[in-house]
């Protein structure tokens, strides 16, 4: 069957830094845009980086610049999502997701096929 798992979360101290990996099995992520979205409580999710299947990457907000990165290896079949300079307001689940397409979007509601997340928790 096809699934997402994602691991790599925590609890860090402002400043920290994480290393989300977001592993497929089932079905090949090189071939679909892939994205990495996180949902804080008590908000709705919002899109992080989208990895397309070239290898492009986009990005739809200005907290991700110059702190997150996202990137693929395909031999792992795995997706990374690299967090640094990391600040109380990045605490929420973050979640992989599957556009059946191989070019990103910025709409949640593009994305059909999700993870069950891991938890980061940012706090001193």
């Amino acid at each position: 069957q096809s699934q997402f798992v994602e691991s790599g979360g925590g609890l860090v101290q402002p400043g920290g830094s994480l290393r989300l990996s977001c592993e497929a099995a089932g079905f090949n992520l090189g071939y679909y845009a892939i994205g990495w979205f996180r949902q804080a409580p008590g908000k709705e999710p919002e899109v992080v980086l989208c990895i397309s299947g070239g290898g492009l990457t986009a990005d739809y907000g200005d907290f991700v610049r110059g702190r997150f990165t996202i990137s693929r290896d395909n031999a792992k079949n795995t997706v990374y999502l690299h967090m640094s300079s990391l600040v109380n307001e990045d605490t929420a689940t973050y979640f992989c997701a599957r556009r059946p397409y191989s070019y990103c979007s910025e709409s949640v509601s593009h994305y059909g096929f999700w993870g069950h997340g891991t938890q980061v928790t940012v706090s001193s």
